[in-house]
């Protein structure tokens, strides 16, 4: 009599003509090179200033990645051969944020330095921990210029409440780390910022595309001005996707809902125009709460956000 019994967990449908995104993420041993593009996950949102489990969102976007297939339908190519690292989740002090900065940016630029040919991709978290990811990539490769997709211009000041999700790149930018007139932010929108937020945007040479930019124009085109006007003046530059950048019909899983925002298709296009550039060289994923999320939904999003990139650096 045959034997049906496999592993608990394990006894599921198995298609021979499928791979799974899964499939292709290869643990990291900590002492391979890495070749090529890794998630980090950074498992942090105690600094953020509403409610937030975005702590758990890593491991919720590891498995949406196993969701899918590693088929290109539109480009009729298969990402199965590809090759994605995973580094693990950085340990997180449970008291200690400012310790908690010190792991993140310490363990990006050690990473990101002692892998030439690494493109780190962080698993937030809230966007409090862009600050570290950024300030540790920075270190590792020079004068960085940074494109933020976010609803928020996330510049709020540092005296109520100190670092917070709400003030990475203010800090970034007090702190030197990046110029203002080197960082990008697509997708601000209407009754989600202070014009105070605003003038420090402007007064610092910040370049800023609102949704009514990303709603009348072509967002390949949006991309591919904001690239060009970085050229030349940056090393690298590094990725910033606040899921909150979509409509909250598209990202419910964010703390910080709102309508009016981007739809997932723009923001895969934008993904996948993004890949294609050299220049780009780092990215993170943040401010997804699986608790709150509707059958994973804004966590599948940002799975075909890393895959849409992966398939246009292929």
């Amino acid at each position: 009599m045959q034997n049906y019994l496999k592993k608990a967990g394990m006894a599921k449908f198995q298609d021979r003509e499928v791979t799974r995104y899964n499939e292709i993420i290869k643990n990291w041993d900590g002492k391979e090179v890495i070749n090529g593009p890794a998630l980090i996950g950074v498992p942090l949102s105690k600094p953020s200033i509403s409610h937030s489990g975005a702590c758990f969102a890593p491991g919720a976007i590891r498995n949406m990645l196993g969701a899918y297939s590693t088929y290109a339908i539109e480009q009729e190519y298969d990402m199965k051969h590809a090759l994605l690292y995973d580094c693990g989740d950085i340990e997180m002090h449970v008291t200690d944020l400012t310790e908690c900065r010190a792991r993140i940016a310490s363990t990006v630029e050690s990473l990101t330095k002692g892998h030439n040919d690494m493109l780190p991709i962080i698993l937030g978290g809230d966007h409090s921990t862009s600050f570290p990811s950024i300030s540790g990539f920075a270190k590792a490769k020079g004068t960085v210029g940074v494109i933020q997709f976010d609803a928020h211009h996330d510049l709020r000041n540092l005296e109520d409440g100190g670092p917070s999700n709400g003030t990475p790149f203010r800090s970034l930018i007090e702190n030197g780390v990046i110029q203002g007139e080197h960082l990008i932010q697509i997708g601000i929108r209407n009754f989600s910022n202070a014009k105070g937020y605003h003038d420090y945007a402007k007064q610092h040479g910040v370049t800023v595309y609102t949704m009514r930019d990303v709603r009348t124009r072509n967002i390949s085109d949006i991309i591919t001005e904001s690239i060009e006007s970085l050229r030349g003046k940056v090393d690298a530059i590094y990725i910033s996707v606040d899921m909150d950048v979509l409509d909250q019909a598209f990202a419910p899983g964010c703390p910080a809902i709102g309508p009016g925002g981007m739809d997932s298709s723009t923001l895969l296009e934008a993904m996948h125009c993004l890949g294609k550039e050299p220049l780009v060289q780092g990215m993170d994923i943040v401010e997804i709460d699986p608790t709150l999320d509707i059958r994973d939904m804004t966590s599948r999003v940002a799975a075909h956000v890393i895959m849409e990139f992966l398939l246009g650096r292929r």
